[in-house]
């Protein structure tokens, strides 16, 4: 059993329509009325049915008070991530710090392709991805000397200013499910940011998982405890239980409570656009998981 010890956060992922122009901000502003920690939006800036994801992320940001925002992931293929740092520091301090940096080392390379980007191989993506992280870093870190130099294979920055710094210390979260992803995660990421219904194993592959981030981490220097385990999840509220997360809402939160307790777990992001939905998950379920949580690392800690 693993349990990292992480405050618990609840989130949605809703889809980011362009028709209904406003469904997507309507429900993150619901999300931020109703008290969820998190909304998240995809990322795939060749979707002509989509928003463009960072301009819906700003829209929203002015139109919440206090619930945080990320990609889930971003696209970094079509993002340039120089540019990138600057757009999430901006934006974490025009929301008065409430930005977080989910990313992905990219997917669907024809639609990239399509769109002007560069096709990667797998190892060439997480190539271009590690050069990535260290050149959004650099460029946050507006209180260190000198010019922003990174000399990669897929990256070169040669001697950009640094900043603004963000508002706070934004986390980089990596859509990781193979191996090598999941190592570079371990050695570099603030959070490993995965869909549950994309592990080929569902709930039991999280303990290998794990187990790889936790040796990379460790392998770096760092404790397994530095990256925050998220889950996207999907469900369906029932009368009775049927199977996880599909039953009343006193059972998501045995299902939410487990997945925590046993496999560290400790953001569960809610893919749904129906916002009875997202009340009935914030109503009952977060504050029923919450107190399950709470009372069996109580008394773990005993």
């Amino acid at each position: 059993m693993t349990d990292y010890g992480h405050e618990l956060m609840f989130g949605t992922f809703v889809t980011p329509t362009a028709q209904p122009a406003q469904q997507a901000v309507d429900l993150a502003v619901l999300a931020d009325r109703v008290g969820l920690d998190l909304v998240t939006f995809q990322d795939h800036p060749y979707q002509p049915r989509f928003h463009d994801t960072w301009t819906l992320l700003s829209y929203v940001a002015a139109r919440t008070e206090r619930v945080r925002l990320s990609g889930n992931v971003i696209n970094l293929p079509l993002r340039q991530p120089a540019v990138l740092a600057r757009s999430a520091a901006s934006l974490d301090l025009l929301s008065g710090g409430r930005f977080e940096l989910g990313i992905g080392a990219g997917a669907f390379w024809e639609a990239i392709e399509a769109m002007g980007g560069r096709r990667l191989a797998p190892g060439e993506a997480i190539g271009a991805l590690t050069e990535a992280i260290e050149v959004i870093r650099a460029t946050w870190a507006a209180e260190q000397p000198g010019a922003v130099r990174v000399k990669g294979e897929y990256y070169q920055v040669n001697g950009a200013k640094r900043g603004p710094a963000p508002a706070h210390r934004i986390d980089v979260w990596l859509g990781a499910y193979k191996p090598r992803m999941l190592r570079l995660t371990g050695r570099v990421a603030d959070g490993w940011l995965p869909t549950l219904a994309y592990l080929p194993g569902g709930v039991a592959d999280l303990a290998e998982s794990n187990r790889v981030i936790d040796e990379a981490a460790l392998a770096a220097g760092r404790q397994p405890t530095a990256v925050r385990r998220l889950l996207n999840i999907a469900g369906r509220f029932t009368d009775t239980g049927r199977a996880l997360l599909d039953g009343p809402p006193e059972q998501w939160a045995e299902d939410l409570a487990g997945l925590t307790l046993d496999h560290g777990v400790s953001a569960f992001i809610l893919a749904t656009d129906d916002p009875a939905t997202t009340e009935r998950f914030a109503a009952e379920v977060v504050p029923a998981t919450r107190e399950l949580v709470a009372e069996e690392r109580a008394r773990r800690a005993g």
